[in-house]
């Protein structure tokens, strides 16, 4: 699990980076992305509930999205003072490979940086 420093806190937070913020989108999901002064990042996932009905099957596409941003923390080393909130809309998330999930994330991460 991504490490609680590292996730927002409050819906103030959530509702400052939809307002001054960039959005990248694809079919399934979109990554909303702006710059803190924090210093740090911050990550929140978003499922609807039109996505899945169930609780467990929201928080198993939120538990992976997180696990997948904790892995290329890790690994890319990335220090960029951005907020990044990813809204998932489409169920696929909660059966796909992990690897796949991972290539996702990557990708839009690495194309917000632009």
């Amino acid at each position: 699990m991504l490490n609680k420093r590292f996730r927002f806190h409050s819906r103030g937070g959530v509702n400052y980076v939809y307002k001054h913020s960039k959005t990248i989108r694809t079919a399934k999901l979109s990554l909303v992305h702006a710059e803190n002064k924090r210093g740090f990042q911050r990550f929140a996932v978003v499922v609807s509930k039109k996505v899945n009905k169930t609780a467990v099957g929201r928080n198993r596409i939120r538990r992976r999205f997180y696990e997948a941003i904790r892995l290329y923390k890790k690994t890319h080393n990335f220090d960029v003072p951005k907020d990044f909130i990813f809204v998932v809309y489409s169920k696929e998330f909660l059966n796909c490979s992990f690897s796949e999930l991972e290539k996702v994330v990557a990708s839009l991460i690495e194309e917000s940086m632009i």
